[in-house]
């Protein structure tokens, strides 16, 4: 990013308000004199017109954890399981570059370009930067990793590539900036990845994996290059995006691998030696290169060379390379019109650009992905779901460790509790946004080496957070955490017969928040912030909840008391143990009901109400008492017998990809439900034990408009030998015609249909797999007059098998591996569960009027993500301390979600804000909002302030990208909005804002 002073907001009445601000730039570049301007597009080689032009990629793949872990790919550790070493990737390739000026290779994961960077002395970092200023070594796509598309959460992703992009940024300046977004592994790609690649600056996409039917069809059409339109909100072309679909994937030709790890001959180009080749090798050559210019568009083709971990010996690679360009550009004086140079993704991409034509138009996904008629890939939307789980609740920690780290100033970082940083835990979350980390494909120990990173990025964010509350409430009173409260442990609160919890809301708006701590008394009191009695409940710990602990913790009761916490803010409530009844309502209603009910049963606030057959125990029903909806809704668990490969038409079995059931009709968990009935003041619940291995508590709380419904899956028996994909199923009443939606990324809903694609006439081969969509928060049905909608708590895999029907897969233990790389069956164990993993989760259901219902679901999946955060202090708060705090001057308003608040320098905060509605999707909340970025905090004083692109990587007026002409209508112009004053910026349906502010506290 340019460093001048201009590109900080400019009008000039801001300037003379902060000179500081627009005197220096918050971007460290590399050093001036350092650069040249001859990287980028300037730096690309020169195409011969009317020839066929083929640009060979040099390039390896990397991924940041999958067969091995980071640190095992990185030094080249444990090459029984794989050979593979990054560091000597690196070291050869750039040894390699110098010897050649014509060379060219890309690279893509950070992550591990940072680790090997850090171990440079300066004399290869000056070589390196030569290499970068010169274009000859291209960083693409450059974040922290490649991430995974249809587990990830929109705002993990952002901040993945944040995180990679900057160090680029700073490093390289301008050269090491990307143009060109390169996901050549996903296993099929998300409308929102596009859309937040588009917004990030990027040029194009490329991508290797698409569906086998689809990219058949794009080979007859010319259209494997495209546009993308990926915002149904976003005016075009803001959120365009140019998409290339690779010819072999990510791999080279077949025939042409010069890799170590590859068995074909290398050019012997010695005519008197017996096996000279170099005539057969430019045949076969030249007849791939005419067979793919006939399935595509320009007189330029693209041909990777390279795949994974590839270039440890680079010297093998580039000198054939070498050779085959030598070679086949010779017959160009004998009337062959074939060229062949050194290239890039992004040289590629120009030449298409100067090309001057019109592309296909594509506004739906690449979901779901299969690559032959029974192998859909559409398992690992749900593999692994505990490190689903724990991927996205650490998402909400770090966001609420980056907010407070701003909030509680120099403090956060150095304070009463020692030393912290944010940093640990943004490096920990990046790599687990890697397409073989939070998608549930990588080995176990490997998935165990994931999880182990956040809890140590959990650690440190720890202290931020003490030091922090300590700062703003004044109390230096230790804090203790309690990650385990979903199986109701926490040692500190079971043991304590009084204590102080503060719960910290990273939402931009207040929230109302069911508390359940794990406690050992049978009354309590509780005082809200204000000294007021707050209505508590205690009730016991269910008898699942004792099964998952497996020894750890001793609780028999749970507390369960609401609470209110402020916009970007913490409320402190005090418990204490009490001898009276003052905390618990007496009378029958808080006694639990055991057993089968007979004769009505149902619970009830004053939002929904949920009907239950007294016979079967099950769901029946579901109404909403402020519209007088009611549908009928069923709702039981089912299981899919895996393939284990044996069938007559296929030899695909499931695995952590794929998914394949060898029947379309799931075997019924129990049609019958064993129940207990508890209604307090606070909340009603159902719990249910279906079997042993599937319990649920089916749920009220008196202030949600939401069901909740949480599940206890585990271990799934496979004594039978058979492998089990274990779904949830609502049926319903409403009239869905085949029609659902589910969200794309945690951002906009697409139109699913079953057994149908936008694109091309599918032919399905797969009833159930084949329908199958990656669920990352939200699904739902409708009719005209009723729409249910399901939050849930991580990214699984769902459908719409029948009218009026949602599935969910919850869980999956296989017995088989998917024969797709991992090599390893899907059968999770631990130490404490070695007979299977348990997993427990829940789902949030809404039903609303279609007109209003974003109004409920879209506050209600950011409330999932972002929830607030306990920590409990001994005793009573001290008198001194601060029990309630906002960062806010005032709630943000409905439409309007704090997407990032994170300290970006010494005195420079990163802020994003996002309006969270799509376009059509709200009467209410669907118009533009203005805030005023002045007026905001409460602690903090905005000096001024400077927008960015998405990533944070480009001033936003400076971010220009190439434009595209779709073929079924004219060239979309952007459009320029002007904010109505100096301090006061707009948002639009789905548009999401980034500011770099100059602030003090």
């Amino acid at each position: 990013m340019a460093a001048r002073s201009e590109h900080l907001h400019t009008a000039a009445a801001f300037c003379a308000f902060s000179l500081l601000f627009c005197a220096v730039s918050s971007f460290p570049l590399a050093p001036e004199g350092k650069r040249q301007t001859k990287c980028g597009y300037e730096s690309c080689p020169v195409t011969k017109p009317g020839l066929l032009n083929v640009h060979l990629v040099p390039h390896t793949h990397d991924d940041v954890g999958w067969l091995k872990t980071v640190d095992q790919y990185f030094y080249g550790d444990r090459n029984d399981i794989q050979h593979a070493g990054v560091q000597y990737i690196l070291d050869s390739v750039v040894d390699q570059l110098l010897k050649n000026p014509d060379r060219r290779f890309i690279y893509v994961e950070t992550s591990f370009f940072f680790r090997w960077w850090k171990q440079q002395g300066e004399e290869m970092r000056n070589t390196v930067r030569m290499l970068v200023n010169q274009g000859r070594l291209e960083f693409v796509n450059g974040g922290w990793c490649m991430s995974d598309e249809a587990a990830t959460h929109y705002s993990s992703v952002i901040d993945q590539m944040t995180l990679g992009l900057r160090f680029l940024n700073e490093t390289f300046g301008e050269c090491g900036r990307p143009r060109v977004a390169w996901h050549i592994d996903p296993f099929g790609h998300a409308r929102e990845h596009a859309s937040m690649f588009a917004q990030m600056g990027y040029d194009g996409l490329f991508f290797g994996r698409v569906d086998y039917q689809d990219r058949d069809q794009r080979q007859k059409s010319l259209d494997q290059e495209l546009l993308w339109r990926a915002s149904d909100s976003l005016t075009p072309p803001m959120a365009d995006l140019f998409t290339g679909i690779l010819p072999n994937g990510y791999n080279p030709p077949e025939g042409f691998c010069w890799d170590q790890s590859c068995d074909d001959a290398p050019i012997r180009d010695d005519p008197d030696l017996e096996d000279y080749n170099v005539d057969d090798v430019v045949q076969r050559f030249l007849a791939i290169a005419h067979a793919q210019a006939n399935v595509y568009k320009t007189n330029h083709i693209i041909m990777t060379m390279g795949s994974d971990f590839q270039y440890e010996n680079a010297n093998l690679w580039y000198k054939n390379l070498d050779k085959l360009i030598l070679y086949v550009n010779r017959r160009q004086s004998n009337g062959s019109n074939v060229n062949l140079l050194y290239s890039t993704p992004s040289c590629y991409l120009q030449e298409l650009h100067r090309a001057n034509q019109t592309w296909a138009l594509k506004t739906d996904d690449f979901f779901p992905y299969a690559d032959d008629a029974h192998d859909f890939w559409t398992g690992y939307f749900t593999s692994r779901p505990a490190l689903k789980r724990y991927e996205r609740f650490s998402n909400a920690l770090l966001q609420t460790c980056n907010q407070l780290e701003v909030l509680g100033g120099p403090v956060s970082r150095n304070g009463p509790f020692g030393k912290g940083d944010t940093l640990t835990m943004r490096k920990s979350m990046a790599v687990a946004q890697h397409h073989d980390a939070v998608s549930g494909t990588s080995k176990q120990h490997v998935a165990n080496d994931y999880a182990r990173r956040l809890a140590t990025g959990w650690n440190t964010c720890q202290v931020v957070v003490s030091n922090s509350l300590s700062a703003l409430s004044g109390s230096a009173a230790p804090r203790v955490y309690c990650d385990l409260l979903n199986i109701s442990v926490c040692s500190f609160t079971e043991a304590s017969p009084e204590f102080t919890v503060t719960i910290f809301n990273p939402l931009g708006r207040p929230v109302l928040w069911p508390v359940r701590l794990p406690v050992n008394g049978t009354q309590y009191s509780v005082s809200g912030p204000d000294g007021n009695h707050v209505d508590s409940q205690v009730v016991p710990v269910s008898g699942s909840t004792h099964d998952v602990r497996r020894g750890r913790g001793f609780a028999v009761n749970e507390l369960v008391f609401e609470v209110q916490a402020p916009p970007l803010g913490f409320s402190s409530y005090y418990v204490s143990q009490s001898q009276e009844r003052t905390g618990t309502k007496t009378g029958p209603e808080s006694r639990p009901k055991t057993g089968l009910t007979q004769g009505s049963l149902q619970i009830e606030n004053k939002f929904l109400r949920a009907t239950f057959d007294p016979d079967t125990g099950l769901l029946t029903g579901l109404m909403n008492l402020e519209t007088k909806q009611k549908i009928d809704l069923t709702q039981n668990f089912y299981w899919y017998n895996a393939s284990d490969g044996n069938s007559s038409d296929s030899n695909q079995p499931s695995g952590a990809y794929i998914f394949r059931p060898n029947s379309s009709t799931p075997f019924v968990i129990s049609k019958t439900a064993k129940t207990q009935l508890i209604q307090t003041s606070v909340m009603q619940e159902l719990r249910q034990v279906f079997s042993p291995w599937v319990s649920q508590v089916v749920r009220l709380y008196s202030g949600s408009r939401a069901l909740e419904l949480e599940w206890t899956i585990g271990p799934v028996p496979i004594d039978d030998d058979l492998g089990k994909e274990v779904i949830t199923r609502l049926d319903t009443n409403i009239k869905s015609g085949g029609v659902f939606y589910t969200d794309s990324n945690g951002r906009e809903l697409l139109r699913r249909r079953k057994d149908f694609r936008p694109t091309w006439d599918l032919k399905q081969s797969e009833p159930i797999a084949g329908n199958y969509y990656p669920i990352n928060s939200r699904a739902f049905i409708m009719d005209e007059e009723n729409q249910l909608t399901v939050v849930t708590d991580r990214s699984q895999g769902g459908s719409s098998i029948q009218n009026g029907s949602l599935e969910i897969m919850l869980h999956r233990r296989l017995l088989y591996d998917d024969v797709r790389g991992v090599a390893e069956p899907l059968n999770e164990t631990s130490v404490l569960f070695p007979d299977g993993l348990v997993v427990r989760g829940s789902l949030l259901l809404s039903l609303d009027p279609p007109k209003s219902a974003a109004d409920k679901h879209r506050p209600l999946g950011q409330e999932t993500v972002l929830q607030p955060l306990l920590s409990f202090t001994k005793g009573k708060p001290e008198a001194s301390a601060e029990l309630t705090f906002s960062g806010l001057q005032a709630a943000l308003p409905p439409a309007v979600h704090l997407l990032t608040l994170s300290q970006w320098d010494s005195d420079s905060v990163l802020l994003r804000l996002e309006h969270q509605f799509q376009s059509w999707e709200s009467q209410s909340n669907s118009q533009p909002v203005t805030i005023n970025l002045q007026k905001l905090f409460s602690t903090l004083t905005v000096l001024g302030f400077s927008e960015l692109n998405l990533s944070a990587n480009q001033w936003k007026e400076d971010m220009k990208r190439f434009d595209w002409t779709p073929k079924t209508e004219e060239k979309p112009v952007q459009k320029t909005f002007v904010d109505p004053s100096f301090w006061e910026v707009t948002l639009r349906p789905m548009e999401i804002r980034t500011f770099l502010l100059r602030v003090r506290l």
